[in-house]
């Protein structure tokens, strides 16, 4: 990023300006310069990145959904191929500009008499006005990320959910065969994952037999060890290489995503030609905290994360639970510097425990530490308890 300048194509874009128009939120899905989509990472790096892409870019991107994610009710699809039938709810962070959120504020700019069906719901509501939310607009279809569909399979267990979804899609963080299940069991429904970045949104998508199937015409995934050599098939990599064949205005070559991955190389049973991938990204914990009227209460951790970085300000963070009342957060930054910055992120950890309707928490600080790294390479920010 901070090169942003020397290698972004059109010299009409400037970082500085950039972080401007993305700082506010009344901007999320607006043109940039009359020609540009603009999203940001969440920083997951320790730094949120700047990512522009111009219409080209963003055709080949609504091509590759449209035409490769495959449909789970194939003969509905047909008979309602504009979706009318359905309604669309998006769970997640909506208060940033992120690739989610921006697409969603794009899709319906460009197509406004889709508004009544489908709508956006911020994470970092309490539990019970989300599921409030949801059962007033009683969405056929969810996306959203799997920690925040497994807390409302949960809701679903005991009986707060009012509607039944047909679908659920799932993406941003790692889903698990237990996770899939669950939502399966709890929810009724058919489960289906992707596999996006800010750096490419649609990276992979599940065909009908469960497998991801990498968009290798327009993305090359490259698997590479800790030394940056390419592994072999069958291999879980240290780390992936990503090649952007769509954005020509800011080029990302050989771009170190830090997931891992394994490339499959037999053919998928399902006919598809393109190759099937297994991706181990985000790792973090939901946690279960103490709710004030004496019921647990599940925190998402990217609710928690988005609370940080976009309230506190803070990317290079480690937040631990000790218990259902304790929260251990770990800083980089030391002295009256880290002192200032634990303050900011208590504030708005607490505000957040207000709002989700916790019992009063406690953070504590661990000043001038690095952070620990989880299993996909990246950093697992939120842990929850061994015992949760």
């Amino acid at each position: 990023m901070s090169h942003f300048d020397d290698w972004v194509t059109d010299p009409s874009l400037k970082l500085s300006e950039l972080r401007a128009f993305t700082a506010d939120s009344h901007r999320i899905g607006a043109s940039y310069l009359g020609e540009y989509l603009v999203w940001e990472s969440s920083g997951t790096s320790h730094e949120p990145g700047i990512f522009v892409q111009n219409a080209r870019t963003m055709a080949v991107y609504d091509a590759l959904e449209v035409v490769r994610r495959s449909a789970p009710r194939p003969v509905q699809r047909w008979l309602d191929p504009m979706a009318l039938a359905e309604r669309i709810a998006f769970v997640g962070a909506t208060n940033g500009h992120f690739a989610s959120a921006v697409s969603l504020c794009r899709m319906l700019e460009l197509n406004p008499w889709l508004a009544p069906f489908m709508r956006s719901f911020s994470i970092l509501q309490s539990t019970r006005n989300l599921v409030d939310a949801l059962n007033a607009f009683a969405p056929t279809v969810m996306a959203t990320y799997p920690t925040v569909a497994a807390l409302l399979a949960d809701e679903a267990d005991r009986g707060a959910l009012h509607f039944a979804p047909k679908e659920v899609w799932t993406g941003g963080e790692t889903l698990s065969a237990a996770v899939r299940q669950r939502l399966e069991r709890a929810l009724g429904c058919v489960v289906r994952n992707s596999y996006g970045a800010s750096e490419f949104m649609s990276i992979g998508w599940e065909c009908d037999r469960g497998h991801l199937h990498a968009n290798a015409d327009w993305v090359i995934l490259e698997p590479v060890d800790d030394r940056g050599r390419l592994m072999p098939a069958n291999a879980l990599s240290y780390s992936t290489l990503l090649t952007n064949l769509a954005n020509h205005v800011q080029p990302l070559i050989r771009y170190d995503l830090g997931d891992q991955l394994r490339l499959h190389p037999e053919r998928c049973d399902c006919g598809c030609a393109l190759p099937v991938i297994e991706v181990l990204g985000r790792s973090d914990d939901a946690l279960v905290m103490a709710g004030r009227d004496g019921r647990p209460v599940t925190l998402a951790p990217l609710a928690l994360t988005t609370v940080l970085e976009d309230a506190a300000g803070v990317f290079d963070f480690h937040l631990r639970q000790r218990d259902d009342h304790t929260l251990v957060l770990r800083l980089g930054q030391a002295g009256v510097d880290g002192e200032e910055v634990l303050a900011r992120c208590r504030l708005e950890l607490n505000k957040f425990a207000l709002a989700q309707e916790l019992q009063p928490i406690r953070v504590i600080g661990e000043l001038g530490q690095a952070t620990p790294r989880g299993r996909s390479g990246k950093a697992q920010r939120i842990v929850a308890c061994p015992e949760k």
